[in-house]
């Protein structure tokens, strides 16, 4: 699923299920949405009054030649009428606040709902596609918050109504004039299968091309490095060439509802037409009600019409909805357990005891692992690429849950203390140190947002970062770009170094984290962070092995467990796995 190639699965829901858990938002605005309820009453009351009233001018004023009763029943029409045009001006931006607001609401609780869900969710779907669901998903909702209120409603009310009033007023005309409402019902029906399915598949293609373009910039250096420019718009062009055409098929069968509807609606208007000529005899109708009638089949037919073109809308937004409530009612797997305590000030005592593990059910990349780290000691992993150091210290931070075993730190089983009691404890630095936009001094508060001036500079001094940020033009306040591309591979490493030095954490995990800096640098950030390692508890991944020689022991990890452990030079005298590597690495 990690990949634009793939289609997300749909999700099966019921249009009928999702939209009134998306109209349940609306209820915090009870006050406002009343307001809107009642000026939508007062002007489709207004509306079934206008045809009254032009039976009435004709039969009671214009026939008979009653000119101050005419004046009269128009003024009062337009009095009406130019209410109505003032009330739906008001309606219309009172729903128009509102459904900005909740939209806002909405997007606000899918990001912070995203941020609590785990690396495997994040793992198994492309940002692009995530980013598809915050942004445009939601935005497709807000046309249909507003038009469900002003458009669906009145209209179905209006509907409702027209059919009433018909019904009273001459049933035999109306049954004539709705004749072909059964025929309406039947095709609509089976449109709109054809039409949700269309529209679910064109939300997947755009939620394809949007991760396509986000995974495209974010390597953009390499795909211009290796000239493959032709190559990923030729794969741009089929992403939007299949979201064009399921746009298209959803369009055509949206299209079809304004054909059928206007065949109906003909049908009808004949029906009438031919009823009250054959049937009832033009003797027993007077014009007025013949003209009302007129009137009553166009405001039944006119909102169905609209209700059709509104299909297109609803259908487009309940496919994003529900791609929104899916990812909403996505549960975390780690968790924390309810009440759980605190995790209290960690001395950095770690152990594992019989920990297996694996990012799925058929591979398990971590067998039956036990070890004791002593608090202070500072851990070297080595091994493989793919042989799971990396795994072994984000299960230490439990950013995944183990099958079986268990993990304690203190004696503490980090799976029954609040999460972020643990994880705020933890100082994790990888190869890849993630820079955001703003200054240098943001980012290094980063790692503790309420410090002050002093401890930002001197967690710099630390690592030896001070020296080439003051040498900026604006030292501290100088603006990076996200990713900091203004800066050196070895300069963003420092930087990211800094932040979590800020943090001060109780347990250190350096993954790669100097796979980036020269030689000459690694050795100062190395003297630079000899003091803060004291006291604390360190894992420090490497591949290269000249930089873990001063670390207390080091762990080779392969084959699904720790294959030996000692000192540097304990390992190098039993010729084993460790011997190997660096007599590879430094032949």
């Amino acid at each position: 699923m990690n990949s634009y190639k793939i289609d997300e699965a749909q999700v099966k829901k019921s249009n009928f299920e999702t939209m009134p858990r998306l109209f349940k938002y609306l209820l915090k605005y009870k006050g406002r949405i009343a307001i809107v309820f009642l000026m939508m009453a007062f002007g489709t009351t207004v509306d079934l009054i206008n045809p009254l009233l032009n039976e009435r001018a004709i039969d009671k004023y214009i026939i008979p030649g009653d000119v101050n009763g005419l004046v009269r029943l128009v003024i009062i029409g337009g009095i009406l009428n130019l209410l109505v045009v003032f009330a739906i001006r008001i309606r219309m931006l009172i729903m128009a606040k509102t459904s900005n607001k909740l939209i806002q609401e909405l997007r606000q609780e899918l990001y912070d709902h995203i941020q609590t869900l785990d690396l495997a969710f994040f793992d198994s779907r492309p940002s692009g596609k995530i980013l598809a669901r915050i942004i445009g998903d939601t935005n497709s909702l807000k046309d249909i918050i507003e038009n469900s209120v002003t458009t669906l409603i009145p209209n179905l009310v209006t509907v409702i109504a027209v059919l009433v009033i018909m019904l009273v007023k001459n049933w035999k005309l109306a049954l004539a004039a709705l004749c072909s409402l059964p025929f309406m019902i039947f095709g609509v029906f089976l449109i709109s299968i054809r039409a949700e399915k269309h529209w679910k598949a064109k939300r997947q293609k755009s939620s394809n091309m949007a991760a396509f373009i986000n995974e495209d910039l974010s390597g953009i250096k390499i795909i211009q490095s290796f000239r493959a420019e032709k190559e990923t718009d030729l794969t741009f062009k089929e992403l939007v060439k299949a979201d064009r055409q399921e746009f298209l098929r959803a369009v055509r069968w949206c299209d079809a509802f304004g054909s059928w509807i206007d065949l109906c609606w003909s049908v009808g208007t004949m029906g009438l037409y031919l009823c009250g000529v054959m049937l009832l005899g033009i003797d027993n109708v007077s014009i007025g009600t013949y003209i009302a009638f007129g009137s009553y089949v166009g405001m039944f037919w006119q909102p169905i019409m609209n209700l059709s073109n509104f299909y297109n809308q609803f259908v487009n937004a309940a496919s994003g909805a529900e791609r929104i409530f899916e990812i909403i009612d996505t549960k975390p797997t780690v968790t924390s357990p309810a009440d759980a305590p605190k995790m209290p000030v960690i001395k950095g005592h770690v152990e594992f005891k019989d920990v297996t593990f694996g990012y799925d059910d058929s591979t398990d990349v971590l067998k039956n692992v036990s070890f004791d780290v002593r608090e202070g000691e500072t851990i070297a992993l080595v091994g493989p690429t793919g042989a799971g150091k990396s795994t072994v210290v984000n299960l230490i931070s439990r950013f995944y849950d183990i099958k079986s075993g268990t993990i304690a730190i203190d004696g503490t089983d980090i799976r029954t203390v609040n999460l972020e009691s643990l994880r705020t404890q933890m100082g994790i630095m990888t190869q890849d140190n993630y820079i955001f936009s703003g200054t240098i001094r943001e980012n290094i508060a980063y790692g503790k947002l309420d410090a002050t001036e002093e401890e930002i500079i001197a967690a710099a001094k630390s690592v030896h970062a001070h020296d080439f940020i003051t040498a900026l033009e604006n030292g501290y306040d100088t603006k990076l770009t996200a990713r900091g591309g203004e800066l050196s591979n070895g300069q963003r490493q420092l930087i990211a170094f800094a932040r979590t030095m800020l943090s001060s954490p109780r347990i250190l995990i350096l993954d790669e984290a100097t796979s980036s800096i020269d030689t000459k640098t690694e050795l100062l950030v190395q003297a630079g962070i000899a003091n803060l390692l004291k006291g604390r508890t360190s894992f420090v991944i490497a591949h290269r092995l000249s930089t873990i020689q001063n670390a207390d022991r080091i762990f080779v990890i392969d084959q699904g467990g720790i294959l030996e452990s000692g000192t540097p030079d304990e390992l190098m005298q039993k010729k084993g796995a460790y011997y190997n590597l660096r007599q590879a690495q430094f032949s």
